[in-house]
């Protein structure tokens, strides 16, 4: 991410995939060897492969010139590697128009006659599943829906999308039969011509300048592996561990164990991160083993930090005074040999220096930060306090003295920077933060200019109109905390029914298709209990129990059978919210909430603890 708050947003995301019957892999292949059998063989070519897509796109510049990249490798489960790619372009090849994606992005078949060899590669490497009606059990598919969006709709033109992908032109065309199905337009990945032909593979090209939220990009990007934890045991012995069940495991097949053992690189970007330290006056980190805290202490004392080293460097050295914090590592290096920054003989341009995110609640970090971020040539922590010759008492006071805090820029700031790399939730948790805990002179105003981030996952849920409403009330319950209320802080007032603000919107037609296709598959002991508590539900007779157990060994299905319920309910236009006693439970449920959200019940329960639910009002 600080690659994206120096160059910006990135461009375009490529995602590169192995084919297993290139040429190059099979005419290697000893007798009735297949691809699978040789890891080795498939990982070498991939790679070279690899490097010759990068050079095509880097140095011969195939989508302009690129000023900045991030690539990482993973492996599918059937073992085969493929690479994501993001790319950042310079302003002059920045794609802009439509007729720029137009120019290197197509999602529609090629004509068969005028180009045969890229019809063959398309229909056969760049066909999504398919799924939906046609292939209801294909990987892509989540209770009923394609988590793709496939198949797409037509389009006459490609038309821009203020946050996401562009929606590419997919002109209607006649159906054509690939494999067993008759498929068109609507099933094809996003391509670049030029790259398929090339390397007859895989190669999912999409713009991504629009999308707003880029953090969600690095984060699918840097996703890293599927994990499992697995174990052999004696199948008489009942013993449910529910530690082990949380331990995450990693599991290498054979072609990534060939990639490590050939120390390929995992992922590679056009830029170094040198990550600078911000601590206190003698508050630095130590490592330590148990047993040996003193030792570590002791070596501490005399341990340089890139902060400390940059006192020592500026006491030293007059032309670091023209560089903040933040930019000495673009024209010094740190060499942790001899702990000192020395001037750099080249390559300063492709280094980013990155400050911590410190919490406002650790205040005097916070405040030192910010003085690091304005602040040229200090030469030591008290240089830092230190204004118009008279030495602050803190470094918030040396913020207040030389003006940082009078404007509410500082906030923006904080803000900006939350906002490449949290979540909404993180977002509205900070906004509350900065209100409780710090001097916010317009907050209003604050809320105005950020009201979209963080309600960004309210309004994707929801609608654009009430998005905001909903992260207003969660901003409301931070801030009883602080015992502030909206009407102290001049902020708007949440114009949303208590019963709804916390119940999932959905789509009744949705919900009836996702219901109907997850209740045939219920097996006879579930479709027992689904019928019955249903029954329950809708039957308005007194003596009807509505009160139900359900209990079952792990792996049984509880979770899909809930969320069938679920599905059926909402299908026939009801609300329900369930409510489960955890929060890892209640992510297993289709709007899912704790007991301790919903029914606010306190953390710290004692023999007077009650809900904090108010008379005459519905739970939210």
């Amino acid at each position: 991410m600080a690659m994206v708050r120096k160059f910006g947003r990135p461009d375009l995301f490529v995602t590169f995939t192995c084919n297993p019957t290139w040429v190059d892999i099979l005419n290697v292949l000893e007798g009735p060897q297949r691809p699978e059998d040789r890891p080795d063989i498939v990982v070498h070519v991939f790679k070279m492969k690899l490097t010759e897509l990068l050079d095509d796109i880097i140095k011969r510049n195939l989508f302009g010139r690129v000023i900045s990249y991030i690539y990482v490798i993973e492996f599918q489960k059937r073992g085969l590697p493929h690479a994501h790619i993001l790319l950042t372009l310079d302003t002059y090849s920045k794609i802009r128009t439509k007729a720029d994606i137009d120019k290197y992005v197509s999602a529609e078949l090629p004509d068969p006659i005028a180009d045969p060899t890229l019809f063959q590669i398309i229909t056969k490497c760049m066909i999504h599943g398919p799924c939906g009606t046609l292939n209801p059990n294909s990987p892509c598919m989540r209770e009923g829906v394609c988590t793709k969006q496939y198949p797409k709709e037509f389009r006459e033109k490609t038309e821009e999308n203020t946050n996401g992908y562009p929606m590419y032109q997919r002109k209607y065309t006649e159906s054509v039969r690939i494999g067993r199905h008759d498929l068109d337009n609507r099933w094809i990945v996003p391509y670049s011509p030029w790259l398929s032909k090339k390397f007859n593979a895989h190669i999912n090209v999409e713009v991504c300048a629009s999308i707003k939220s880029v953090k969600y990009l690095y984060k699918y990007v840097y996703k890293g592996h599927d994990a499992a934890s697995i174990r052999f045991e004696n199948e008489k012995t009942l013993d449910h561990d529910k530690i082990l069940s949380f331990l995450d495991g990693i599991y290498f097949n054979a072609p990534e164990t060939m990639w490590r053992l050939n120390e390929f690189n995992l992922s590679e970007k056009s830029h170094t991160v040198v990550r600078l330290a911000v601590h206190l006056p003698d508050k630095q980190a130590i490592v330590y083993q148990d047993g040996q805290e003193e030792e570590a202490v002791a070596r501490s004392v005399a341990r340089q930090t890139t902060l400390t080293v940059w006192f020592e460097l500026n006491k030293n050295d007059q032309d670091s005074h023209n560089y903040l914090y933040t930019d000495i590592s673009h024209y010094y290096t740190f060499n942790k040999s001899v702990m000192k920054w020395q001037k750099r003989q080249r390559g300063g341009e492709q280094v980013i220096g990155r400050m911590p995110v410190v919490n406002i609640q650790d205040s005097e970090r916070y405040h030192l930060r910010l003085l690091l971020s304005r602040k040229l040539g200090a030469v030591s922590f008290e240089d830092l306090k230190t204004v118009d010759g008279v030495v602050c008492n803190t470094f918030q006071q040396a913020c207040k003295t030389q003006g940082l805090l009078e404007e509410d820029q500082h906030w923006y700031d904080t803000l900006n920077e939350a906002i490449q790399t949290r979540a909404p939730f993180q977002l509205r948790l900070l906004f509350a933060m900065n209100c409780g805990f710090g001097e916010v002179n317009d907050i209003p105003e604050l809320w105005f200019r950020y009201k979209d981030a963080l309600s960004e996952d309210f309004a994707r849920q929801y609608s654009e109109d009430s998005g905001p409403q909903y992260a207003l009330a969660v901003i409301e319950e931070f801030l009883k905390h602080y015992n502030l209320n909206f009407k102290k802080l001049k902020l708007p007032t949440v114009h949303l029914p208590a019963a709804l603000s916390n119940l999932p919107s959905f789509d009744i037609l949705v919900e009836q298709q996702k219901g109907q296709i997850n209740a045939p598959k219920l097996n006879e002991e579930q479709k027992l209990v689904f019928d019955t508590i249903l029954n329950a539900i809708y039957d308005n007779k007194e003596d009807t129990s509505r009160l139900f157990f359900l209990d079952g060994p792990a792996g049984t299905g509880k979770p899909f059978l809930y969320n069938t319920w679920l599905h059926t309910i909402r299908g026939k236009g009801h609300h329900v919210t369930p409510v489960a006693s955890t929060g890892i439970a209640a992510t297993l449920l289709n709007g899912g909430r704790t007991t301790h959200s919903f029914f606010k019940i306190p953390i710290v329960l004692n023999a007077t603890s009650i809900c904090n639910v108010k008379p005459n009002t519905q739970p939210r």
